[in-house]
């Protein structure tokens, strides 16, 4: 493996709020950070489902040092591409993907540069959605599984289902949406994303197994981008039995399956979050590593 920080440069970087807009017209807000001393080559950053851009900063930051520009961005319906009111609001999960994520790998997409793809969570199962992911060099995910309760441990297994039946329901009905920053869980979401989230976590293999989706299957199954596919052992939302329910599907993409331990990195937990958090940075030196390695392939 090389050396990446002797390709290190301590250079400055801007960070511009980056408009654009999907393929149906919805203007979604992104963030671009751009090297100042010539990029390499492009990264777009999936989120986790409920999780603001801003929490990827750092991340993208650290990328910029080794001459990457990052493209984070929300969702429709989520934090800085939310309408003023979410009640009424109307949107499918999988317009992410479709339409979301598709519009972000178009603004990014240069003949001459390569294109690479960060998925957390759903940003993992995303790639599949878009109907561009040719234009994808490669994504190396994180935390990406099926969401099936029976996946996880037990108190973690209990607790889901404590929150799926008794406490979401009657907050939804209420409130027209999923007021999940008011549960201190992350970003509101629209209630097409909180219906059908619930109805897929409840199949082992998540919205595979769903009749209405039954053409997703074939889907997925023309991806040939490579996929580096990482689970902390101490994620219980993706552990590698849940990550491999979903990553299957991706069946024609050639697939590298990363367990990784918090100790292996010297930090005391990851869980589902904590592949982004401070401090990991010898995470994301794993990532940029192997993107490292497909731009010397292309350019030897």
């Amino acid at each position: 493996m090389p050396n990446l920080n002797q390709n290190r440069q301590k250079q400055q970087f801007s960070v511009a709020t980056q408009p654009f807009s999907a393929s149906d017209g919805y203007a979604l807000i992104g963030t671009l950070y751009t090297p100042e001393h010539g990029i390499k080559a492009n990264i777009v950053l999936s989120s986790a489902t409920g999780v603001p851009q801003a929490f990827y900063r750092r991340f993208a930051e650290y990328a910029t040092q080794f001459g990457y520009q990052v493209l984070t961005f929300d969702y429709r319906g989520v934090a800085l591409s939310a309408p003023k009111q979410l009640k009424g609001f109307k949107m499918s999960y999988l317009d992410w993907g479709a339409l979301d994520l598709a519009a972000a790998i178009d603004f990014l997409a240069q003949d001459q540069i390569p294109l690479f793809m960060v998925g957390h969570s759903y940003g993992g199962q995303a790639l599949g959605l878009a109907p561009n992911h040719a234009k994808v060099t490669a994504m190396y995910c994180f935390g990406t599984g099926a969401g099936w309760h029976g996946y996880m441990p037990f108190k973690e297994k209990m607790k889901v289902q404590v929150i799926w039946n008794i406490i979401f329901p009657p907050i939804v009905a209420v409130t027209g949406y999923l007021p999940w920053s008011k549960l201190n869980m992350g970003a509101d979401l629209p209630i097409g994303v909180y219906q059908q989230w619930r109805k897929w976590c409840k199949n082992p293999t998540y919205f595979f197994a769903d009749p209405e989706q039954h053409a997703l299957i074939a889907q997925y199954a023309q991806v040939k981008t490579p996929i580096y596919a990482v689970s902390a052992l101490d994620d219980d939302w993706a552990l590698p039995n849940s990550r491999h329910a979903f990553m299957q599907h991706y069946s024609n993409a050639p697939m590298q399956f990363i367990n990784i331990s918090a100790s292996d990195y010297g930090l005391k937990e990851i869980r589902h979050m904590g592949y982004f958090r401070k401090g990991s940075e010898k995470i994301w030196d794993e990532i940029l590593h192997s993107f490292h390695d497909f731009i010397a392939t292309k350019n030897g």
